[in-house]
This record gives C-alpha cells, structure tokens and sequence, in this order.
C-alpha cells in the first residue's frame, strides 16, 4: 500500500463513522416527522401507539448507542454521546413499553424532551464544525436554536393539543433533516481536520 493510501484510510474511516452518525440523525428526524403526521391524521388514537413505538424506538436506539461505544471505544464519535446517553436512552425506552398506558398521558413532554435532546446533539455537532473552521456550523446552530425552542415549547405548554404538536413534530423533522445533510455535505473536511488532529497528538 503506498503512503498516499496509507494516509487516506484513517480519513475514510473517520467520515465512515461521521457520515453513519449523521445517518442515524436523519432516521430520527425522519422519525419524528412521521410521528408527527400521524398525530395530525388520528389524534385520537394516535397516542397510545406511538406511546409503544416510541418504547421500541428508544430500546433499539440505546442498545445500538452502547454497542457503537464498545466498537469504537468511545474514540472519534463525532456526535460524543457516549455510553452514558444509550444506557439512558434504553432505560426510557424500556419504561416506555412496560408502563405505556402511564406514560400516555405525559406523552407530550416524553416527545418534547426528544426534541430538546435532538437540538443539543446537532448544537454539539455546529461547535465542532466551528472548531474545524467549517462555516456550515452557523445555519446548523441556527437550525438546531428552532428544534430546540420548539421542544421547549411543547414541554412546558400544557395547553398544546395533539394536532399543534403534531404539526410543530413535522416542522421540527424538516429541520432536522435539513440540518443533517447540511452537516454531511463537509464531512470529508472533518474527517481531514480530525485525522490531522490525531496526528498531532
């Protein structure tokens, strides 16, 4: 393998780990908007189901979280998580499915915390973008400054009624899609600017 190459593997596997954990962002988002749709079309009966699909959703996301932490070891996880995040993301999402009818009825602030939690993740993916020198951070932070008014929002205002939250899910999965492919648009750049600061070390 020539040196060329040599120096290029270590790129190609931080934008693999970059561009799998923007991906994973993008199914949340994705995620969210649909759950949000359904709220809209049936709110009636909607909550109780995606009580249990939130459940479901929380224990495959936390159990791949802590599995990506043993892979990586915790090393070059752009996102930083960590194993902490997925050990809390499968206990809610245990809690969830054991105690759904309960749940059920502080789904609003459930769905409003995922929101809040969603901003901050993209929050710390722009600080890392602006150490790097990579000016996508600034509509990244702008993009994840609504996500997170928006979560905020339906946390804490009682009166919102299924349908608004339902319409404000479906903004905030637009936004952050948005936010994720922008963010994977300089992911080679990242990459670059973290293998040399490995390098470096």
């Amino acid at each position: 393998m020539s040196k060329a190459k040599e120096l290029a593997q270590p790129i190609e596997d931080i934008g693999g780990r970059l561009k799998g954990s923007a991906w994973m962002a993008v199914f949340e988002s994705l995620a969210i908007a649909l759950i949000g749709i359904f709220l809209v079309a049936w709110p009636e009966t909607a909550i109780k189901v995606i009580a249990y699909i939130a459940g479901a959703f929380f224990v495959i996301k936390g159990a791949y979280q802590i599995i990506l932490y043993f892979m990586v070891k915790g090393q070059n996880d752009f996102f930083n998580n960590g194993l902490l995040t997925g050990i809390i993301s499968l206990l809610v999402g245990v809690a969830v499915l054991v105690m759904g009818d309960e749940l059920a009825t502080v789904f609003r602030i459930v769905i409003g915390i995922w929101m809040i939690y969603e901003s901050l993740v993209r929050m710390n993916a722009a600080i890392k973008l602006h150490a790097a020198s990579i000016e996508a951070w600034k509509s990244i932070t702008v993009l994840a400054l609504c996500m997170l008014v928006i979560g905020i929002f339906i946390t804490f205002y009682s009166g919102a009624v299924v349908t608004l939250i339902g319409w404000m899910m479906i903004a905030t999965g637009v936004i952050g899609i948005i936010s994720d492919f922008t963010f994977m648009q300089y992911v080679n750049d990242l990459a670059k600017v973290l293998n040399s600061s490995i390098k470096n070390e």
